[in-house]
């Protein structure tokens, strides 16, 4: 049976965290029978008594934990909790979910669900079908929360996903989570860290599924959302775009290094009156070593290529792989200049930059530096 552990950070939540207590163990937990429910109070020494409040419900429910330790943010909590989870209680997935009831308990079967049928990562969405947002927020909530969540899905590249920016998800252990530097993800003192791992949790997935939730709103005192929170999430997610495309930046320069070389090299030869196959030839293959090298101590540095056996089977792919794009780029463009005319020039930057390109981008990354597991 899997172990599913919630992970709920507290402060000052004394007048919620008794009813999510109750509600968790005496209702939710009882409607799932396939998985071992855990949850786990993450409380960092609240002033009002939070976590006396869960000691006292310990003695009634034994799957039921608590984590203490200073204040350092929401996502250092949850940092805590999580690796708690991991490494002590032994999950096989944790869920995210908030003490304050925005995220409705009733939901946390669903999550569980649709993990037990096969999901990696599930989300708790609130612009999926089925999925709400409170109609009591304020015109101007409503409105960043929509086109702050759109505006990460475009950035991000994310377009089958909905909601970016929920807090209700399930995440599986094995292969996503403990694959997960969580010590450092951006933003730990707010809630934009969330964004960051939750974009790690979906490239790690094998199968990413919504499910969805109407997001509640808080039971006792004041919401957490504020103008900062909005700032630092952009932020993190214009970063991490920018990582993402580092290494097709990285790529892009590669290849021009590599054409430099290759016209250099061209002319170097000619002038030397070398044979104009042997020049064409020689010049090109040291482009090719030029991009293989360069490839894999910078672009695919993660995934470098080590030991000799190895650098010599996979440079021969190398330049298999490069004979392939020089017979696309040969045959498309005479089939471009018997077609369209002489303007081989014009032909070439296209055939390059829009086949050429994406189809050494994909075999580079798919064959020649493929991704470690």
């Amino acid at each position: 049976m899997k172990k599913i552990v919630i992970v709920m950070p507290s402060y000052n939540e004394a007048a919620n965290i008794g009813k999510m207590i109750d509600v968790l163990f005496e209702k939710e937990f009882q409607k799932i029978k396939d998985a071992d429910m855990h949850l786990l109070v993450v409380d960092d020494n609240s002033p009002d008594g939070t976590g006396e409040v869960v000691k006292r419900a310990q003695k009634k429910y034994k799957n039921l934990h608590l984590l203490t330790g200073e204040k350092q943010g929401l996502g250092m909590a949850y940092v805590r909790g999580m690796k708690y989870a991991m490494n002590t209680l032994h999950a096989d997935a944790t869920i995210e979910m908030d003490a304050d009831f925005q995220h409705n308990p009733i939901y946390v079967k669903d999550l569980v669900n649709a993990f037990l049928e096969g999901a990696d990562y599930v989300i708790g969405s609130r612009y999926v079908a089925g999925g709400s947002i409170p109609k009591t927020w304020a015109w101007h909530r409503r409105a960043v929360s929509f086109w702050g969540n759109l505006f990460a899905r475009t950035v991000l590249f994310l377009p089958k996903l909905h909601d970016v920016t929920t807090g209700f998800r399930l995440t599986k252990v094995k292969g996503v989570l403990d694959h997960i530097d969580l010590d450092h993800l951006m933003e730990l003192h707010r809630f934009a860290f969330k964004v960051d791992l939750f974009y790690q949790s979906v490239n790690l997935s094998k199968k990413t599924v919504e499910v969805p939730i109407a997001f509640g709103t808080r039971k006792e005192e004041k919401s957490k959302f504020s103008l900062m929170e909005m700032v630092a999430t952009n932020k993190v997610v214009l970063l991490l775009r920018l990582r993402a495309s580092q290494k097709l930046i990285k790529f892009g320069i590669v290849g021009f290094i590599g054409f430099v070389i290759n016209a250099g090299a061209l002319a170097f030869f000619s002038n030397l009156r070398f044979p104009e196959a042997a020049s064409w030839a020689l010049s090109t293959e040291l482009a090719i070593i030029s991009n293989f090298t360069l490839n894999n101590i910078w672009t695919f540095r993660a995934e470098k290529i080590e030991g000799l056996s190895q650098l010599i089977k996979k440079f021969l792919q190398f330049n298999l792989t490069s004979s392939g794009a020089l017979v696309i780029q040969t045959v498309l463009g005479a089939l471009m200049v018997r077609f369209f005319g002489d303007h081989r020039t014009i032909f070439l930057l296209i055939i390059v930059v829009f086949v050429v390109l994406p189809y050494n981008y994909f075999m580079y990354n798919y064959f020649i530096w493929k991704k470690k597991k």
